[in-house]
């Protein structure tokens, strides 16, 4: 990749702070999380690949978003432990631009990956006779493919853009990791251009997956009003309340952060949010979908038996 500014070798990343026992202490806290992380997800690919009776369409798209978070988690809390017990704080251009690059591309694939699950479950609900035939595995294949290609994709785009940049302000990036804001704050020139492609990124990875995904819910709470039964549509809710607490949290906090104008930006406080969606939420979502789910919970106690 052609770069704008050469003298830029390496990036240092200041992190949460420079104390050292509350470095240790964060150390501490990473490591328990991402190892809970790696359990959980490893745990429910697991049952969704040994069980048969989770061999349906909503399975296979949460076994998936496992297989997502862990990866995502892994291209940030490594770095994070690195950094905690380190002195060395430096992450080379290269380094800096991958961490940048799938992190994007995971962030956007994961956008995606929540629209297709809200189409699944718009699907289970308003057309449960045929949901076996419409939701096909060919088509559930093709959604997970196409979740991946379209963000990864934008993120090439968004690297190529953001590391063209003239980093004329240093090389200090005050944040945890090579995010956008930060780095963004570092160039200096002309920026217009940049901003108009980065509010299409926003428009088109972000935005556009949370209509389809409120079109969806409205469909299925139309759907769910139509049912007579109190029971029966407190069961056809059940289906969804995962979901719905999954896409609340994520898309909560990458709206909070990149969807606000630049006045507003506080990198002390995005650091807490952007911690959540890059660190906390990977190890929600086992929880989410195992906690509240009969099913899973049984295919787990006949493992373990």
């Amino acid at each position: 990749m052609e770069r704008s500014n050469h003298t830029v070798t390496e990036f240092i990343l200041v992190g949460f702070t420079t104390d050292p026992t509350m470095q240790l202490v964060l150390f501490a806290v990473f490591l328990g999380v991402y190892s809970l992380t790696v359990v959980g997800n490893t745990s429910l690919m697991v049952l969704i690949c040994k069980d048969s009776r989770l061999h349906t369409p909503m399975y296979f798209f949460i076994g998936n978003l496992s297989f997502l978070d862990l990866w995502y988690s892994t291209v940030y809390t490594p770095k994070i432990l690195m950094t905690c017990i380190s002195e060395d704080k430096s992450i080379s251009f290269a380094g800096c631009v991958c961490q940048f690059f799938f992190s994007a591309g995971l962030a956007y694939s994961e956008c995606y990956l929540l629209a297709a699950m809200a189409y699944d479950r718009y699907m289970a609900i308003s057309k449960p006779l045929l949901y076996s035939q419409a939701m096909s595995v060919k088509l559930c294949a093709s959604l997970v493919v196409s979740s991946y290609l379209g963000g990864f994709t934008n993120s090439s785009i968004i690297t190529k853009r953001t590391f063209a940049l003239n980093f004329c302000s240093g090389n200090v990036i005050d944040d945890f990791f090579c995010d956008l804001l930060p780095l963004v704050k570092l160039a200096c020139g002309k920026k217009d251009g940049y901003q108009t492609v980065l509010y299409f990124l926003l428009a088109s990875n972000v935005i556009t997956p949370t209509v389809l995904i409120l079109a969806s819910y409205l469909f299925i709470i139309a759907t769910i009003l139509r049912i007579r039964s109190t029971q029966g549509r407190l069961k056809a809710f059940s289906t969804c309340s995962s979901h719905l607490i999954s896409v609340t949290l994520y898309y909560g906090s990458i709206l909070y952060i990149y969807s606000r104008p630049q006045s507003s930006y506080s990198l002390d406080r995005d650091k807490i949010v952007s911690t959540f969606y890059t660190v906390v939420f990977p190890v929600l979502n086992p929880m989410i979908y195992s906690l509240r789910n009969k099913d899973v919970k049984e295919a787990l106690d006949k493992l373990i038996k």
